[in-house]
């Protein structure tokens, strides 16, 4: 019984084992499908287009010049509309696809070629932004500016990611024009090289060294991932019929290939280690605070990565030797091993203290003197309502005597005196106001009742009302 048993179960396994590696084949099979990007590659039309693109002269060389004044007058006014459109109008990336193209297939001509021609676009980008920038009223500085003096470790993974995207978008048969347009905003080639020329027309040395540093690790690693991806999707090799020369162009365009791979990772390197080291002396710096402690003047330039220093300006009471000394300590705790903290302090802040406490009780006095003063407008104003209320109920309860008595004058030829008064009247229970007019008539007029009982009837008209009193003289 219990080996047919354990024979059933053989049977099972045997049976599963071929559905359980068909299913494993099928999502290989699927996987590679999904990422494979040598089917759709056209690699002759690729070549032909990158290389149709290098050229720096004619119509390229003045819609350089003018996206550059565009990102330019961008950075100048802090817009990152205006500078993405000028980004979206350069031609930067010709020379730079040339360059990593060339290296790929040991095409030596294309090389010096897109050598010669990025040498060019430098220097006219270079040139038409020095000379923007050198007019006085263009020359502050912006956000946007200061944005693009110092690269960033991510700066290296945009570029990569930027590249092996526009690289693999200008190999397809179709090509997709918005990833390259893309590619052309996010790699960001062209702010600093603006940066570069507001450094040099304002005579800021680090701001031209920083943002020419940022352009250099943009256009290094977007030729290394146009090198890597023609090398993974095997681009012809241009071959030479001298077979020496071919070989010493290899080794040429290998040794090349390495100088850049070798540099691209000293610049990723060097970029990694410092962004960790400004990570953990802000975490530091944070944590600083965190114990009660005042600093004040916090800006980039307190963390040198490259003296391994880190300042903090302390505001407030005076720190102690043991203080001091158990911060120091605590450095190696945040990965700062051999970075020396520089602690800044006064001598005395007593006044300081005292002129920030009177500065605070005055704002306190200030704010309850303009409270009490927004409590007593608001009271008049109140006021000031209730009497135009009671205004207005005066005024339209009063009679337009004046103009009442020349109409009666006219309507009643018999009327020799006409006079009004509010009778004021009271039950006890309630107060009523009466309106009463006083008529006198002269002695010729024969019926003077007829003449009263219209001239009270005319009145009620007249003035709107449901109670009237006219009595005779």
């Amino acid at each position: 019984m219990e080996n047919s048993t354990e024979n059933k179960s053989n049977e099972n396994l045997t049976t599963n084992s071929p559905d359980i590696k068909g299913l494993w084949a099928n999502f290989k099979q699927f996987l590679f499908e999904l990422l494979d990007i040598s089917q759709d590659t056209d690699r002759k039309g690729t070549i032909e287009d990158i290389k149709d693109n290098i050229s720096m002269k004619g119509h390229t060389a003045w819609v350089l010049v003018f996206s550059i004044l565009i990102a330019s007058i961008g950075l100048n006014i802090s817009s990152p509309a205006v500078v993405i459109g000028a980004m979206l109008i350069s031609p930067l990336m010709g020379p730079i696809l040339g360059v990593g193209l060339s290296i790929g297939i040991n095409d030596i001509d294309t090389l010096r070629r897109s050598l010669i021609n990025f040498g060019v676009m430098v220097g006219l980008s270079l040139a038409t932004s020095f000379t923007f920038f050198l007019i006085p009223i263009f020359r502050n500085e912006t956000p946007e500016i200061l944005a693009r003096t110092a690269p960033d470790v991510r700066d290296v993974f945009i570029a990569i990611a930027g590249g092996l995207a526009l690289i693999i978008a200008l190999s397809r048969r179709s090509q997709q024009t918005n990833t390259i347009a893309g590619v052309a905003i996010a790699t960001a080639l062209m702010p600093p090289l603006c940066t570069a020329g507001y450094g040099l027309a304002t005579g800021n040395l680090n701001y031209f060294g920083g943002a020419m540093f940022l352009f250099t690790i943009n256009t290094i690693f977007i030729a290394l991932a146009t090198f890597v991806i023609v090398k993974f999707l095997r681009f012809p090799m241009l071959k030479y019929i001298n077979s020496a020369k071919r070989k010493r162009i290899a080794r040429l365009a290998s040794f090349v290939a390495l100088l850049v791979l070798a540099g691209s990772v000293y610049l990723f390197f060097n970029l990694f280690k410092e962004n960790q080291f400004r990570q953990a002396a802000k975490h530091f710096i944070n944590d600083v605070k965190e114990s009660g402690i005042s600093i004040i003047d916090e800006v980039d330039e307190n963390i040198n990565y490259n003296d391994k220093s880190v300042k903090i300006i302390i505001y407030g009471n005076k720190l102690s030797k043991e203080k001091k000394d158990t911060w120091i300590a605590k450095l190696p705790e945040y990965g700062l091993t051999g970075t020396s903290l520089i602690i800044q302090e006064g001598v005395d802040h007593s006044d300081l203290r005292n002129e920030v406490k009177s500065l605070s009780d005055l704002y306190a006095q200030n704010q309850k003197i303009i409270s009490s003063r927004d409590e007593s407008i608001k009271e008049k104003e109140e006021k000031i309502k209730l009497l135009e209320t009671e205004l207005s109920k005066f005024y339209d309860s009063q009679i337009p005597f004046i103009q009442i008595s020349k109409e009666a004058q006219i309507n009643y030829n018999g009327l020799s005196n006409l006079s009004y008064a509010k009778l004021i009247n009271t039950n006890f229970n309630s107060v009523d106001t009466i309106t009463v007019f006083n008529a006198k008539w002269y002695d010729s007029v024969p019926n003077t009742k007829l003449q009263e009982i219209q001239l009270k009837k005319w009145l009620k008209t007249r003035l709107n009302l449901d109670t009237l009193i006219v009595t005779k003289e």
